[in-house]
């Protein structure tokens, strides 16, 4: 089969016959995948115009929404495991990756318990700034405007873009994932089951896997938000980005300690 790409509330193909996806285990073609054709910028600003809905949301409807999430996807694990073989994960890391990856969900739905029925988050009591209470300062947390772009690595398919996905959807804020191509026919399966669900308003997850990420960086904007796992040298090179810099958009790199050591010591 070819994989699709969710963007823009619809599932669609990039273009071409893309590259193949095998199966780690026989070595047959699991799927293709390429993204070929597809519009990052649009997807980037549709995320950041329907997201609306999630910053709107407040922490107790969040945390009830990921709890909610977390259960239904549980009652599929079987399906994602039956996959999760052909990436060539064994039963017991498939179990890591995937019912650790829902208790990620799980762990950031309980948060709600420290929030008020509020969308937003008050911090700390007010400091007088002037005489008489006439001017004050308060630090008053509230959701980007934008989104949460996520590079995923290889080896956790699911738990890679559920630990991700629910930080930033407690926090209501979107997200855009674009998992590791050889084995994103697994994250394919769950996003598939999260979409259908109903359960996250249209607009907080878009799914960007099938081949490049082309120049997705190219079109984030100071609201949005970069995550990457991966190689020290690909993170580096990614941080470095015109756009990244320029916009001040914040970049979080999780990446290989070996190499990371070995590039600050050459």
């Amino acid at each position: 089969m070819k994989l699709q790409n969710y963007i823009a509330g619809k599932w669609i193909e990039g273009d071409g016959d893309g590259s193949p996806l095998f199966n780690s285990v026989t070595g047959e073609i699991v799927a293709t995948a390429t993204t070929k054709g597809l519009d990052f910028k649009q997807a980037l600003q549709y995320g950041r115009d329907r997201g609306e809905a999630l910053r709107k949301m407040t922490f107790q409807e969040r945390g009830l929404m990921l709890k909610a999430l977390a259960l239904h996807l549980l009652e599929r694990k079987e399906k994602y495991y039956e996959v999760s073989y052909k990436t060539g994960a064994t039963r017991i890391d498939s179990w890591i990756d995937i019912e650790g990856g829902i208790g990620n969900l799980f762990a950031n739905a309980s948060l709600r318990k420290q929030f008020g029925n509020s969308s937003h988050y008050v911090d700390g009591d007010y400091a007088p700034l002037g005489k008489n209470g006439t001017f004050i300062g308060h630090h008053i947390m509230v959701p980007k405007e934008g989104v949460a772009v996520h590079i995923n690595a290889y080896n956790f398919p699911i738990w890679g873009m559920l630990e991700k996905v629910a930080v930033n959807w407690m926090a209501g804020v979107p997200a855009v994932v674009k998992p590791a191509t050889v084995t994103s026919f697994l994250t394919e399966v769950m996003v598939r089951d999260i979409i259908a669900s109903g359960i996250v308003p249209e607009g907080a997850l878009q799914l960007i896997i099938c081949g490049s990420a082309g120049d997705l960086l190219h079109h984030v904007e100071s609201q949005d938000v970069v995550t990457f796992t991966g190689s020290a040298s690909t993170g580096r090179m990614l941080k470095a980005k015109a756009s990244i810099i320029n916009n001040s958009v914040p970049f979080n790199m999780e990446a290989d300690i070996f190499e990371f050591l070995s590039g600050l010591g050459s």
